[in-house]
């Protein structure tokens, strides 16, 4: 990632640094555990690492493994780790630097290693488990291009397995293909650490069925949960569709939720809480008769992970500003009939929003038999 990118979030970082007065922050990708906050802040993507900025210098600490690549991802100094392990590289780098405050995240590191390796160090560690999180949350140009790519991947991918859609075929078969063709049309993978949805008949009552190998059947039908990963960055995209027709009651939901997706989209702008843009969309559903069957919240946030802030919900304590991007995913689930969701991702810009996937086909779609 070039310094173009980096540099600006270094800039933010270190001006929350500042006002925190640390002399220190440190960060470590435990296994891939936090490694977004990492590819974020310094653009590297390996599972392990550690980085420690200050308010002149940025170092990457990582192992043997991933020489080439930082090298190759990060503008940071760069740490090749022999025998120590990488919690202690961190702590003796503040304990000789003779930093006095340092943050760390609290929330990404366990009791176990702090014990052994943080408290030791003569510092005042402070908790700044919520600064990396606060920086990604306003996604900036290039993650908006990367997140709309992402968007166009999952669409045409989506489109394509549809069209070889037959009676019989299962739905971990549809899962196969739909996560084979997002890459092959240049998408790192689906999601980064979860399996998509694909739920048929009355499986589609549970919000988050994975694929089984049940076959699809006609007058069924069939929602799909899916997305793409482009340059780390994820698309969150929810659509239905039916075999030979659909039935009356699937038409009905569908426009219910139809309506409930679209007034919730127009109160998406800043300084709009995210329970009031649920509220419109539960409304809209529970004034149709279907409140008890909504059952999760509207949507979330979206970026380097599916779900992170903000939220849209009932228990939210956000409130929209420009940069945020979100689902909108209004959702209807009844036990012994199926369930049927429509969600879309949306930019929420200076007056209003924009919609990065195409909110074009939200209808059930089709699937015509011979």
């Amino acid at each position: 990632m070039n310094n173009g990118i980096i540099t600006p979030r270094l800039e933010r970082l270190r001006a929350m640094m500042a006002d925190e007065g640390l002399d220190a922050f440190v960060l470590i990708v435990d296994e891939r555990a936090n490694s977004e906050s990492c590819h974020y802040i310094s653009g590297f993507r390996g599972s392990s690492a550690g980085l420690i900025i200050t308010p002149n210098d940025a170092t990457l600490i990582t192992d043997g493994r991933y020489t080439t690549q930082a090298k190759s991802q990060t503008p940071f100094s760069i740490i090749i780790q022999s025998e120590k392990g990488l919690p202690q590289y961190i702590t003796d780098a503040v304990n000789d630097a003779g930093y006095s405050r340092v943050g760390y995240e609290a929330g990404k590191i366990s009791h176990a290693t702090f014990t052994k390796h943080f408290a030791p160090v003569k510092c005042e560690w402070l908790d700044a488990t919520a600064m990396i999180p606060t920086l990604r949350r306003t996604k900036d140009a290039h993650e908006v291009a990367q997140i709309r790519r992402a968007a166009e991947i999952g669409r045409e991918a989506y489109g394509n397995v549809l069209s070889r859609v037959h009676a019989g075929m299962t739905e971990v078969e549809f899962d196969v293909m739909l996560e084979s063709e997002v890459k092959l049309l240049g998408a790192e993978k689906g999601w980064a650490h979860d399996d998509f949805i694909v739920a048929s008949g009355e499986r589609s009552a549970m919000c988050h069925a994975p694929a089984t190998m049940k076959a699809f059947r006609e007058g069924e039908t069939v929602t799909v949960d899916y997305g793409a990963m482009f340059g780390g960055y994820m698309s969150d995209i929810t659509r239905n569709f039916a075999l030979g027709h659909v039935s009356d009651r699937a038409r009905e939901i569908n426009a219910v939720l139809l309506r409930a997706h679209h007034e919730a989209v127009r109160a998406l702008r800043p300084g709009v809480s995210g329970v009031e843009v649920d509220a419109v969309a539960r409304k809209v559903i529970a004034d149709a008769g279907y409140g008890a069957n909504f059952l999760h919240g509207l949507g979330h946030g979206l970026g380097l992970e599916v779900h992170e802030a903000p939220r849209l919900s009932r228990t939210s304590r956000d409130v929209l500003k420009a940069g945020d991007v979100v689902t909108v995913e209004p959702g209807i689930y009844i036990e012994g009939w199926g369930g049927l969701r429509i969600e879309d991702d949306y930019l929420i810009t200076e007056d209003g929003c924009e919609c990065l996937t195409v909110n074009d086909n939200q209808s059930i779609e089709v699937i015509s038999l011979p």
